[in-house]
């Protein structure tokens, strides 16, 4: 039924296509020793500024016994000015464990155009975003008592795109996160949501453990004339539940055609000390119709 319900959300919105104007699809794949990831999904374009999309993801883990499911509903507005887009989700029960587990939430960016010289191809952005999500799952505190309830937190993003000599790109991003529900004494929190969905943490990690902040900064090197980049990110997070956390992104996007682009990336993870090594490839193929 579950399964059902994945495939209906996602094909629920295809017919939009016949009233919108290009739509781009996506297919992407990420694995480790750890996971394997795969996500689907298309995006129309409606007019000069609208766009509406559908897009599911399923995770296979080693942590938990069943699969996880995941849809998204991402929306966007632009302008030359500014843009704005959100994309409310939900995870479908899972319960591995013996225990029952899910999420939902909504994340949104509201982007400001700050320089934009099309003659000498100068650009600069500056954006800022909010999320907030609810998810049921196991509760650890400090004394050692365990509950089954659901746990709220919001994440705040601050960031800033610019690029230079018309050949390089520069990204700084800073994100912190509350926690309404409070989170003194907690020590632990086993849950399926993928902190990923609140905010891009410069990582293709799933992320379940519960951030305090995160800080990162990417580089990147392009070609506009074939439409191809190479990119190196950094990011350092400190977490409540985990030891802080290095993340290191190599990535290169490139055309394989004039209607498809691919994007093949590797990023190593350690905590600090150089504990807890581990290494995630990621492929992600981008269709225009």
């Amino acid at each position: 039924m579950k399964k059902i319900l994945f495939l209906a959300i996602l094909l629920g919105i295809a017919p939009l296509s016949l009233f919108a104007g290009e739509m781009t699809g996506i297919a992407e794949y990420t694995g480790s020793s750890d996971f394997n990831r795969v996500k689907a999904g298309a995006q129309w374009q409606f007019g000069l500024n609208w766009s509406v999309g559908a897009e599911g993801k399923f995770a296979d883990e080693q942590i938990f016994k069943d699969p996880i499911y995941a849809v998204k509903l991402p929306i966007a507005f632009r302008t030359d000015a500014v843009s704005f887009n959100m994309a409310p989700f939900y995870y479908f029960k899972n319960k591995s464990d013996k225990n029952e587990y899910n999420a939902f939430g909504i994340s949104g960016k509201l982007v400001m155009t700050l320089e934009d010289d099309a003659i000498n191809e100068l650009y600069s952005h500056a954006y800022i975003g909010a999320a907030f999500a609810r998810q049921q799952g196991l509760r650890t505190m400090d004394s050692g008592s365990v509950s089954d309830q659901y746990y709220s937190q919001a994440a705040y993003t601050l960031g800033l795109h610019k690029n230079f000599y018309r050949a390089f790109s520069f990204e700084a991003i800073g994100t912190a996160f509350q926690y309404p529900d409070g989170i003194t004494g907690v020590t632990a929190f086993r849950g399926i949501l993928d902190q990923q969905d609140l905010v891009a943490l410069q990582s293709y990690d799933i992320v379940h453990e519960l951030p305090k902040y995160t800080a990162a900064a990417r580089m990147t090197r392009l070609w506009a004339d074939r439409r191809a980049t190479l990119y190196l990110s950094y990011r350092f997070g400190e977490f409540y539940t985990a030891d802080p956390e290095h993340a290191f992104v190599l990535g290169n996007t490139f055309t394989l055609t004039e209607w498809a682009v691919c994007d093949l990336a590797y990023n190593h993870l350690r905590t600090v000390h150089n504990e807890n090594k581990r290494d995630i490839f990621h492929a992600q193929l981008r269709v225009v119709f």
